[in-house]
């Protein structure tokens, strides 16, 4: 079975001050639907815990060819071009996004778990933590690569209580709508876990520190192809976000 959106961008927007929950608010009530109405899937929204002005999503497409018809629906759209002053008005910048695809047809994002709340619905924020882990590589994370991260490394973040939940590796075609930039000239491998909560994910840490097999098989075949150290996103599903 082909995994769910096989083209996936991770979209990290660095925010003016004290206006990241303007944008949320928009974005959760202007940009969700009518973007999937374009053509896309908006997989999850969430708040970065570790820096209060970034904004962090998730969107997936079916093929880039298809990828373009879309975004250029949506942003040639009323709904963009009404709101869309509002919206850059909270931003800094907005050009951090990596394309990806699922490192394998088991690593692909999974349905959702439910419903997402109707617009305007006076909903709670989700409790449940959701951790990005990119690794940068000095080289492609090829076959040999996704069979390691299957075999050596799922299983001890599996025992560990950090299973993960997707894994995705570098999208290499061209940008097929350059209005929008994504980074190139990288290679990166990302794995998401969803956690109940921060004890979850402090547990999960712990009992990683300690795993002997977490140090002796993975950590240094890790470490030669790493490029630079590894970014951690903890992230807080906004109370629309179908990832939670």
């Amino acid at each position: 079975m082909p995994p769910r959106c096989p083209i996936v961008e991770l979209r990290q927007y660095t925010l003016r001050p004290g206006q990241r929950d303007v944008l949320i608010d928009l974005f959760d009530r202007e940009f969700v639907e009518t973007q999937e109405a374009a053509g896309m899937t908006v997989l999850g929204q969430f708040r970065d815990l570790d820096d209060p002005d970034r904004f962090v999503w998730l969107r997936g497409f079916e093929d880039m060819p298809r990828r373009a018809e879309a975004l250029e629906s949506f942003y040639s759209g009323p709904i963009w071009r009404a709101h869309r002053d509002e919206a850059n008005a909270t931003m800094i910048d907005s050009d951090d996004v990596l394309l990806l695809r699922p490192a394998s047809p088991a690593g692909g994002l999974p349905a959702p778990m439910g419903s997402r709340p109707a617009p305007g619905e006076q909903a709670a924020a989700p409790s449940s933590l959701v951790v990005a882990t990119i690794w940068y590589g000095n080289a492609p994370f090829d076959a040999a690569f996704v069979e390691f991260f299957e075999r050596r490394v799922r299983p001890v973040l599996a025992e560990t209580g950090g299973e993960p939940l997707a894994y995705l590796r570098s999208e290499h075609s061209p940008n097929t709508f350059p209005a929008l930039p994504v980074r190139t000239n990288e290679e990166v491998f990302v794995w998401f876990a969803r956690f109940t909560g921060q004890n979850h994910f402090h547990d999960h840490l712990d009992r990683l520190q300690r795993s002997v097999r977490w140090h002796e098989d993975v950590l240094p075949p890790l470490a030669q192809r790493s490029a630079r150290p590894s970014q951690r996103l903890r992230l807080a599903p906004t109370e629309r976000s179908l990832l939670r």
